[in-house]
């Protein structure tokens, strides 16, 4: 049976030449890059060569990145961090009620702490707009977090008009890229921005790795305590095979990143042709913004099927989608994000995510339009 793998927006494949420099750190390094001796000497040097490297694929200083065990980590130390370093100025907080739940869930954590925490609407495309983030901001307002890209709809912010609004108010600005670092062009230094978060497994890394841009004269508290690596902003024994990984990733998304999104917009529009072909357009729904996405995120939404049905009928043919849903007690719940979007009943609970990366080609999307052609008619014939 063929096997196409279609949820790059979860976990990447590692990058051979990502994959081959972890290998010659793990079989050629021992050292502990807090150690004075040469072996130590020597895994200091991997772990600042890999800092440069990420941060000339960023557009930042060396000195600017806290490396991290992933996204997750990236944003709860952004957004706990800078929360702590600002209390004194306040402890109001602004994002959206589209984040990724490492924002969410910490955000509900410091409403525990005494933070008050105002969670923006989107229109039913998935876009929050700058008026909204003005009107919501308070003289007691210290920090604004809010994603480049949408991970389950693909749908793109306007982070620069809300970046400049926060600098002319003096408020921290936090961007979570985990999905549009690599996917989209940017560098950290031309954008509005005060922390942002990436994650290596996203662009072909290796899981367990992440970074967190702070610009230089932020002050955050750190969330790790035991040792002054990461000049003191996130204690641990650096992972040094994982860093270099990352750093081979990042390296080869940088240089080529315009050529992966022209690639990735061309395998989305051709799923969407081939949907059109198979299935015809009354049978599906595109949800997100119809312009402003990340190339390689597609939902869709096919009424007359249940995401669960189609989930598990895809998964039998050999592609592996994502439902955009949260398990939650062994039961699939409708997506946060497309509940915020307001979405029809029947569009909420048929939504899949395709994704798109490393591997895939114009045939894979053929065959999964074709797959879900007679899924559908299968179905339907059942009735």
């Amino acid at each position: 049976m063929r096997s196409v793998y279609l949820d790059h927006a979860a976990s990447t494949p590692v990058h051979p030449e990502a994959m081959e420099a972890m290998l010659r750190v793990m079989r050629g390094q021992v050292g502990n890059a807090s150690s004075i001796h040469a072996f130590g000497r020597e895994a200091k040097r991997t772990v600042n060569a890999a800092r440069d490297t990420l941060a000339a694929a960023l557009g930042c200083g060396p000195d600017e990145l806290v490396f991290t065990a992933g996204g997750t980590e990236s944003d709860n130390l952004a957004l706990f961090g800078a929360a702590a370093a600002r209390s004194h100025k306040g402890r109001h907080i602004i994002t959206t009620a589209i984040e990724h739940h490492a924002v969410l869930h910490t955000c509900q954590k410091l409403e525990d702490n005494g933070y008050q925490v105002t969670y923006l609407p989107v229109d039913t495309y998935g876009q929050v707009h700058p008026e909204q983030v003005a009107e919501a901001i308070t003289p007691e307002t210290i920090l604004i977090s809010v994603m480049y890209g949408n991970n389950e709809v693909g749908t793109l912010q306007p982070i620069e008009q809300i970046g400049n609004l926060a600098r002319e108010r003096g408020i921290l600005f936090h961007v979570d890229a985990v999905q549009a670092f690599g996917a989209v062009p940017f560098k950290v230094k031309d954008l509005p921005v005060d922390l942002l978060s990436v994650s290596s497994h996203k662009i072909n890394g290796p899981q367990g790795v992440g970074a967190l841009f702070v610009r230089r004269g932020i002050s955050i508290e750190p969330l790790l305590f035991g040792g002054l690596q990461e000049r003191k902003r996130r204690a641990g024994t650096e992972n040094m095979a994982g860093l270099a990984g990352f750093a081979k990733a990042a390296e080869i998304a940088s240089c080529k990143t315009v050529k992966r999104r022209d690639s990735e917009e061309e395998l989305r529009k051709e799923l969407i042709a081939a949907l059109e072909r198979e299935i015809g357009t009354e049978r599906f729904r595109i949800n997100g913004h119809p312009t402003e996405h990340l190339p390689h995120i597609l939902n869709v939404s096919f009424p007359e099927c249940g995401t669960e049905t189609m989930l598990m009928n895809l998964d039998m043919e050999g592609i592996a989608v994502a439902s955009g849903s949260a398990c939650t007690s062994g039961s699939l719940e409708p997506s946060h994000v497309l509940e915020a979007m307001h979405l029809p009943e029947n569009v909420l609970r048929s939504a899949i995510r395709f994704s798109f990366g490393l591997g895939n080609t114009r045939e894979d999307m053929t065959y999964c339009a074709e797959k879900v052609g007679t899924i559908l008619n299968r179905l339907r014939n059942r009735r």
